[in-house]
């Protein structure tokens, strides 16, 4: 992998792209005079109140700085100490989150396998049962990544239809949301279409991926879900009321997310990112444009022999498989990670920022790595 550089586009992770002109206006328009802090402004107001709107009536949102802090801390808040999140094999809190649920989290991931990322009820029906061992810890949260790590995008119905299988079995569900806007630009439906009003209990909200500066979220759709707020007694509560499940939720998730170290000082420069990329669909824009740039990249690809998509392109990742000796020398121009070294498949991520510019020379330079990195088969050597 190539280092940071003059003039470098990449397609290796959306992470790599700047900030959107959009998300950096509202965090200089935010930045006027004095603010409460930690979250009692003006700003987060109006984000909880965009939440409700996007989301529904009962959620509300909680602003942290990382993905992996929006999956540990939301995971931390629905699975009792005895329980267990089931996951994708390929899912991102079992690889890709350091440790932290099992470190900070404390609670197991168990996966199961699925052949394009997608979790289905009959994959989980082995994993979806309470037989009360003490020796096995106990399924208490499905965790459905949307997109999926391998690009794929559920529709409304298969959430739902996990939702439901979870729900029946005593389980709650939480969504990886960190390209969120991604699927919901793929489905061409509102966050909640597939979210709220399929069935999700809690999700995690990308900003850092389509356009914000380390701006993340979790938002609870059902306080009900938040088995931490159990733990909450009458003297927590505003009133001393212990019966409102949203105002213990909030309350549990309010000292997770400090004693996670994820409570921001200034609130208001994360919220007022969030809250633009949630006015007028702005992240669902900008991921819709990265969506369409990954399905042109791989429409240019696959026209090339030598190159096989091998996932269906949904959102803006392109997994395909190649010569490693081609990928080595397109990795010169435009760097990019290697999915499964073993078959030869990475994976290249567009961005709301990835021009068709960008994209043609990525494919101009894809051509001349085939060219290069294949044998010369002409003139056979003399006898």
């Amino acid at each position: 992998m190539s280092g940071v550089r003059a003039g470098l586009r990449a397609f290796a992770s959306d992470n790599y792209a700047g900030v959107h002109p959009d998300v950096w206006a509202a965090m200089v328009d935010a930045d006027r005079d004095h603010a409460v802090s930690y979250g009692a402004d003006p700003v987060t107001e109006l984000l909880q109140e965009r939440v409700r709107e996007t989301f529904g009536p009962e959620a509300f949102g909680v602003p942290v700085f990382t993905g992996t802090a929006a999956n540990v801390l939301a995971l931390q808040a629905m699975v009792p100490p005895w329980g267990s999140v089931v996951a994708s094999s390929v899912a991102h809190v079992r690889h890709d989150e350091g440790g932290a649920p099992e470190r900070i989290g404390r609670f197991p991931v168990i996966t199961v396998d699925v052949p394009d990322g997608r979790l289905t009820p009959e994959a989980l029906a082995p994993l979806l049962h309470r037989d009360g061992a003490v020796h096995a810890s106990q399924p208490a949260v499905v965790e459905l990544a949307q997109s999926t790590e391998l690009g794929t995008v559920y529709t409304p119905e298969q959430v739902r239809a996990v939702t439901d299988a979870a729900h029946a079995a005593g389980l709650s569900v939480h969504m990886d949301g960190a390209r969120l806007s991604n699927a919901a630009a793929a489905l061409g439906v509102p966050l909640r279409a597939f979210t709220t009003d399929a069935g999700v209990d809690v999700l995690s909200y990308g900003g850092t991926k389509n356009g914000g500066m380390g701006a993340e979220m979790v938002v609870v759709l059902r306080p009900e879900a938040v088995a931490a707020a159990a733990l909450i007694g009458p003297s927590d509560l505003p009133g001393g009321d212990p019966t409102s499940a949203r105002e213990r939720a909030e309350k549990a998730l309010a000292y997770l997310r400090k004693s996670s170290m994820q409570l921001a000082s200034k609130h208001r420069y994360l919220a007022a990112q969030l809250l633009a990329l949630l006015t007028d669909d702005l992240g669902v824009a900008l991921a819709g444009r990265a969506n369409l740039m990954a399905r042109t990249l791989a429409e240019g690809a696959e026209r090339m022999a030598g190159v096989q998509v091998v996932q269906p392109v949904e959102a803006n990742a392109v997994f395909a498989a190649l010569d490693p000796a081609a990928a080595d020398l397109l990795r010169g121009d435009f760097p990019f990670y290697d999915w499964d070294p073993a078959a030869g498949v990475v994976r290249w991520m567009t961005s709301w920022d990835t021009t068709e510019q960008d994209v043609a020379a990525f494919l101009a330079a894809l051509d001349r790595a085939l060219t290069t990195a294949r044998p010369h088969h002409g003139a056979q050597p003399d006898a």
